[in-house]
């Protein structure tokens, strides 16, 4: 291992369960070298908060990173299964100099991953995971082993703290009650502490995905799987559906009448409603180039301002803090609001949007599903062996430039590679959904007989 970040990729350490590398090996390593990342202030006791989603996989893992940590001399802090939120408020909440998340997020079952949040709650910086890495790499010398090490000890309490803080970010003159609610949680880690906040508001919650059993996570439920909530909607006459993703850091909305609500449409509604009320920090609304065009036409005619990040809501989030912006996210339902926490919040973000609703007597339909007109989208996946830069593919480029050239300043292109999976992404806007679908198929086609798998 090296500075070239074997392990880390966009979002922490992903991979099959059971496989390089998220085997029970590598974790105790990454726990040991964080661990020992961490101890800095020798004077005190250092403690590193672990949380999980509910995938049989996640107790290996969590078991083999807890002794990693404990062998470098920290405490390690067990919380159990709680959203990946719920573990950067936690981390922030009880002082630990780190938190760990056991998940794949949106993943099925056959894969976990690990990620890391700093002191404060927001995700490590691409600097401090190549750091672990190359303590890993070098390995602790055993002069450096401590001669106490660490206990491990569960946090009983952490899923109320955490609904305590949730409930708290809803204005207190506000209730929710008369409102009725369709939830679905996808088997993962807010199937307990999701529809408790919203219950505990005064809402009525009629709930799917709430029936984990190790393997069905995101199989066919959540935020993945839109239509089933709106299915659910439709059955209950909800006022709103919720879909999460497994570890609930993203959401996807559904309106009244059973329409999905996607991230755009939900950053739409709300920064133009927060321009107008003087609340969206320097009228500026932070997203990813993934989101369409049509969210940057509705921010400008709202008066505001569009920046663009990279995929991955950690580069929306350092963004924002770097600049000074409260709202950001991604159209995927990564929703992060600033000025109330540190990381894209599912459960967060949609009574955000539930705060608006009531306050101005409004329906999900009214707020948010004419807020933007979206641009014509396709978006194509290829598989691939291997992820070599663009522009060393001479073929591949020649035919995007021909694409770019045939969009003549009317759409955008948008090429890259996933930073969890061997795939390579084609997404093209343009005003012509017949066209656009025949060139992202062309770039597809000429990646895939460069790179395919």
């Amino acid at each position: 291992m090296s500075n070239s970040r074997k392990l880390f990729e966009t979002d922490g350490i992903r991979g099959k369960a059971n496989q390089h590398p998220m085997t029970c090996d590598i974790a105790t390593r990454v726990g040991r070298a964080s661990a020992y990342y961490f101890l800095k202030e020798k004077e005190r006791q250092h403690r590193v908060l672990i949380g999980k989603d509910t995938r049989l996989s996640s107790y290996m893992i969590e078991f083999a990173l807890a002794a990693g940590i404990c062998s470098a001399g920290c405490n390690a802090l067990l919380v159990g299964p709680l959203p990946t939120p719920g573990i950067a408020f936690l981390t922030r909440d009880m002082r630990a100099d780190a938190g760990v998340v056991i998940s794949a997020s949106h993943n099925s079952f056959e894969d976990n991953g690990i990620k890391f949040f700093n002191r404060t709650g927001y995700k490590l910086s691409d600097e401090v995971e190549s750091e672990i890495e190359r303590i890993m790499e070098n390995g602790m010398a055993e002069k450096d082993a401590p001669v106490l090490v660490g206990r491990a000890k569960r946090i009983e309490d952490a899923v109320g703290r955490y609904i305590v803080f949730l409930k708290r970010c809803f204005p207190p003159e506000l209730t929710l009650e008369g409102v009725t609610i369709a939830m679905d949680t996808a088997n993962g880690a807010a199937y307990k502490v999701a529809p408790t906040v919203f219950a505990e508001l005064g809402a009525t919650v009629h709930q799917i995905g709430n029936e984990p059993n190790g393997t069905n996570i995101n199989e066919n439920f959540g935020a993945l799987y839109p239509e089933k909530v709106c299915e659910l909607v439709k059955k209950t006459g909800a006022d709103i559906g919720i879909a999460l993703d497994g570890d609930a850091d993203r959401v996807i909305l559904c309106d009244e009448k059973g329409r999905v609500i996607d991230g755009d449409y939900i950053m739409a509604a709300m920064a133009t409603k927060m321009i107008a009320n003087g609340a969206l920090k320097k009228d500026t609304l932070v997203a990813t180039v993934m989101s369409n065009m049509g969210l940057e036409i509705a921010i400008n005619e709202a008066g505001g301002k569009l920046i663009r990040t990279g995929v991955g809501d950690r580069y929306v989030a350092e963004t924002m803090r770097d600049g000074g912006y409260n709202l950001g996210g991604e159209q995927s339902g990564h929703l992060i609001f600033m000025d109330h926490h540190s990381t894209g919040d599912g459960i967060l973000s949609a009574l955000m949007v539930l705060s608006e609703l009531v306050a101005g007597q409004m329906s999900m339909s009214g707020f948010a599903a004419n807020a933007m007109e979206k641009i014509p989208q396709v978006l194509v996946n290829v598989q691939v062996r291997e992820k070599p830069p663009l522009e060393n593919m001479p073929g591949v480029m020649k035919v995007i430039k021909e694409v770019e050239d045939e969009l003549g300043g009317k759409g955008r292109t948008l090429i890259r590679y996933s930073g969890t999976e061997l795939k390579a992404r084609v997404m093209i806007e343009g005003t012509d959904m017949q066209m656009i679908e025949r060139q992202a198929q062309r770039i597809a086609d000429a990646l895939q007989d460069t790179i395919g798998k």
